[in-house]
C-alpha cells in the first residue's frame, strides 16, 4: 500500500495570517493565504493541488482503460476545474469540471466518450472525492 504525505504549515489569523505547502516528494513547495484561496492574491492553495491532483490521476486512469480497450494513445491533457464557494455560509468545494483532450489513433468519438466516462469514475481521485459533483468535457484531436 502507497502511503503518500504533504506538509502545510499556517502562522497567524486566517485573514493576515500566511502559511507554506510542500509535496512529500519536495518537487513543489509554495506560499498560501486568505487572498490566494478566496481572493485573487499571489500564491497557491488547497483547491489548486486538488485540482492538480485529479487532473494528473484522471489522465493516467484514462490512459489505463484506452490501453485495456486496445488503444494506445499518444497524449492525454487534462485541466480540472474546481470551484469554491459559499454554501450554507461555510466554504465549500462544489464541484468539479474536467476538460480533457487526447490524441489516440483509431478510435471513434462515441467509444472515446465512454472510455473516458469510465476513467472519471475509477480513478483514485474521483473516489475519493465522490461527495462532489464531477463533470467532464472529452474531445479527440486530430
Amino acid at each position: 500500500m502507497a502511503v503518500r504525505k504533504s506538509l502545510a504549515v499556517w502562522e497567524g489569523s486566517l485573514r493576515e495570517g500566511k502559511g507554506m505547502m510542500r509535496i512529500g516528494s519536495g518537487v513543489f513547495e509554495g506560499s498560501y493565504s486568505f487572498a490566494s484561496r478566496f481572493e485573487d492574491g499571489s500564491g497557491t492553495n488547497p483547491e489548486e493541488l486538488i485540482a492538480a491532483a485529479h487532473a494528473g490521476c484522471f489522465s493516467m486512469a484514462l490512459s489505463a482503460e484506452l490501453g485495456k480497450a486496445g488503444f494506445a494513445p499518444k497524449v492525454i491533457q487534462t485541466t480540472a476545474n474546481v470551484y469554491l464557494e459559499k454554501i450554507d455560509d461555510k466554504q465549500t468545494i462544489s464541484r468539479i469540471h474536467l476538460e480533457t483532450e487526447a490524441e489516440i489513433p483509431d478510435i471513434d468519438e462515441e467509444n472515446f466518450r465512454k472510455i473516458a466516462e469510465g476513467a472519471k469514475s475509477g480513478c483514485p481521485v474521483s473516489r475519493a472525492l465522490a461527495s462532489v459533483e464531477i463533470s467532464l468535457n472529452a474531445n479527440l484531436r486530430s
